[in-house]
């Protein structure tokens, strides 16, 4: 992955208590660094999915695990990471969602993945030693 090092990183932990400090840590940097509001909440939705979904999944609601989140931007795009040491998320093995279906059917979760692709320019998965990112861009 390319710009490995992050500008900002906070940790924070497998809880959904947690959702608020994370929100607030991603969208107060992406303002900064020049997304308008309509972008910025994208952004803020991105990474809001991929944390519960650490939380949920590679956790299985553990809240004595972390996550770490990094972030940096440019004059060109804005990238957000979230790392975990838990089950990791095969992108391989994803089957994209019946939204019209799942609309039909009043069924609520099973998207986030699907959003975060939406939403984003780019989403990356890599595991290495133990951890897994989930590394999300968004062009300027």
């Amino acid at each position: 992955m390319a710009k490995s090092t992050a500008t900002y990183k906070i940790t924070v932990p497998a809880s959904t208590e947690h959702l608020a400090e994370v929100r607030s840590f991603v969208a107060d940097h992406a303002t900064n660094s020049g997304f308008k509001e309509n972008e910025v909440a994208d952004i803020r939705l991105a990474v809001d999915e991929a944390y519960t979904n650490i939380i949920k999944h590679a956790y299985n609601n553990d809240k004595q695990k972390s996550v770490d989140i990094e972030l940096g931007y440019d004059n060109t795009e804005f990238w957000v990471a979230l790392l975990d040491t838990g089950d990791a998320f095969d992108p391989q093995r994803y089957d994209k969602p019946d939204i019209r279906q799942k609309i039909k059917e009043k069924k609520r979760g099973g998207v986030g993945v699907y959003l975060i692709r939406k939403l984003m320019d780019a989403v990356e998965y890599q595991t290495d030693d133990a951890v897994n990112t989930i590394r999300m861009t968004k062009k300027k």
